[in-house]
């Protein structure tokens, strides 16, 4: 069950969901308005102008190609999507800051590969962890985080009990997207595409702060 879930989980979750939030918004404001924590849009447009194949559609197919080599690379370095100490996660999310800090780089430079790196930072982050207890989760996109919620909230109306602790990891991912949205676009006044510095920041101290709770044993 969740319930039995290490309470420092729901705070990695909220953080992720930031650092999530944070690129998202970095990339609507920056790289062509177009969103890379999630590839709903991206096969959407992508299909509107599969008629007519051009420069702009193999862009957009290889942003998706981008975040499915994430999640590739997810679980080559994980082996698994349900949360276990003991994997390799720190690794993955020091992969995840590099990807990022990668993408600042070359977005720097006006290179569209940083949009393709940017995408598989968060491919690889959606990948990383999808299971916790039996509950499905993502951290880079909100649809199945409102629909679970939703359909949590008329099961309860409809009598039956109501998982408190699901629901608060959910609100936890929810929050955290909501503030890395406010955050990003903050900061890419600021900074423009160098707010990613900041999402690989966030990767490399939660990588830090897994091989700790590991090396403590402290689950």
């Amino acid at each position: 069950m969740i319930t039995k879930l290490p309470r420092w989980v729901e705070y990695g979750a909220l953080l992720l969901a930031i650092l999530a939030g944070i690129v998202n918004a970095v990339g609507l404001l920056g790289f062509q308005h177009q969103a890379v924590s999630h590839v709903s849009g991206t096969i959407t447009l992508l299909g509107t102008q599969l008629r007519e194949f051009d420069s702009q559609s193999f862009h957009l197919l290889l942003v998706l190609l981008s975040f499915l080599s994430g999640a590739i690379l997810s679980g080559v370095l994980v082996e698994n999507t349900a949360l276990k100490m003991g994997r390799r996660y720190g690794v993955a999310l020091c992969v995840e800051g590099g990807l990022l800090l990668s993408a600042c780089y070359l977005l720097n430079l006006n290179s569209l590969y940083g949009q393709y790196f940017a995408s598989a930072a968060c491919g690889l982050q959606n990948a990383m962890i999808t299971t916790f207890s039996g509950a499905v989760v993502r951290t880079t996109h909100m649809t199945g985080i409102v629909t679970d919620l939703g359909l949590m909230i008329g099961a309860k109306l409809r009598g039956e009990n109501f998982d408190y602790r699901k629901a608060k990891l959910f609100l936890f991912i929810l929050t955290g997207f909501i503030l890395g949205g406010l955050i990003g676009g903050k900061l890419f006044i600021h900074l423009q595409v160098n707010a990613l510095i900041i999402p690989a920041l966030i990767a490399f101290g939660l990588a830090i702060f897994y091989w700790y709770r590991l090396n403590t044993r402290v689950c």
